[in-house]
Formats: structure tokens, sequence, C-alpha cells
């Protein structure tokens, strides 16, 4: 198929594995072999620059918001099939999460815990906390979904440790906000 038609499909064309005569079904993975596999997503959250300074300097009201973010983070990967209905429960057999911090109160991007990937990709690049989360297991299905559960847990939890600091006079978000979560790799061995 060539490159430009790759991802120009029909409603015909398009086969749905967890849709059986018009109902929801969980697909049998009974029949596939037991592989190494790994998936890394990442997501970012955009906050106000005193509330990146008062992250990075640990004087949240709340406590250490990182911290706090990696154990929710792990928490929902590991209860990832009971919150996405047709995801299998799979033994994971490890979790890394990283946080990138940029910003800060008058900072013009200070960056704490560097990873590789585009931590800044935001309007304007400044004043956000990026998180990337691999998990890996044996199993015979891919792990992205739990990946993907670990980065969105970690930035609602950021989001809920800084809402005091984040919030308007009217109690609104003006200028907070998630965004960019993706999957940035799947394999298998």
């Amino acid at each position: 198929m060539p490159e430009s038609s790759k991802f120009h499909h029909t409603m015909s064309e398009i086969s749905f594995t967890h849709i059986r005569d018009d109902h929801a079904a969980m697909v049998d993975i009974s029949g596939k072999d037991a592989t190494i596999r790994r998936a890394v997503a990442t997501g970012r959250i955009k906050l106000r620059g005193e509330t990146i300074a008062a992250i990075s300097a640990g004087s949240v009201e709340k406590g250490n918001v990182l911290a706090t973010a990696r154990i929710a983070a792990i928490m929902a990967i590991k209860e990832t099939p009971r919150i996405i209905p047709m995801c299998h429960q799979i033994p994971i057999t490890g979790i890394d999460i990283d946080f990138e911090v940029v910003g800060g109160a008058g900072d013009a991007g200070d960056v704490v815990d560097t990873d590789d990937t585009d931590a800044a990709d935001s309007s304007d690049g400044v004043n956000v906390i990026s998180a990337v989360v691999t998990v890996a297991s044996v199993g015979r299905t891919g792990v992205e979904m739990e990946a993907l559960c670990g980065v969105s847990a970690a930035l609602l939890t950021i989001w809920d440790m800084v809402k005091s600091a984040e919030k308007d006079e009217s109690g609104n978000y003006p200028d907070t906000a998630i965004s960019g979560i993706r999957v940035l790799e799947k394999v298998k061995y």
C-alpha cells in the first residue's frame, strides 16, 4: 500500500478486534506466545511559573508533588484493567517514571531531571512538566495502555497537588493544561 494511502480506510475496511456481533468482546490472546514487551508514553502539564518554582523548591503545601505523581503512576499502571474495560490483566515486570521540569517564576527555563523527549512542546515551551513512563512486561499483549494510564495519572496528580495555586479568582484554571499524551514507543522482543 502506498505511504500516502496507508491511513485512508473506509469503515468497511477497518476491523475492530473488540467488537463482535455489535457488542464488546475481550480478545482471546491465549494462542499468542509470551514475549518481552515494553512501551513508553509521555504527556505534559502546563502550569504557572510560580507553581513550577514551588514544585522545584519543594514548598507545595500538599507535599512532594513529583514523588506523589510517581506513586500515582505506578498505582494506575497496576490498575489499568480495572480502568479500561477491554485491557487484559498482564504481569508488569518493570516501571520507570521520569519527569522534566522546565521553567519557574521569572525563569527562562531551568531543566530538572532531563530526558531526551521533547518535554517543552507547549505553546511557549516554559512552565511545563513532562512525564515519561516506561512499562515492561513478559506477556501475550502489549503494555501501551498501562503506560498511557501511568502518564495520565501522574499528570492528573500533579494538577491535584497544585490546584489551589493554579486557580484564578473565579476558581477556574486559565493557565493549566494537560496535553500531548501519546505513545512514544511500543516494542516486543
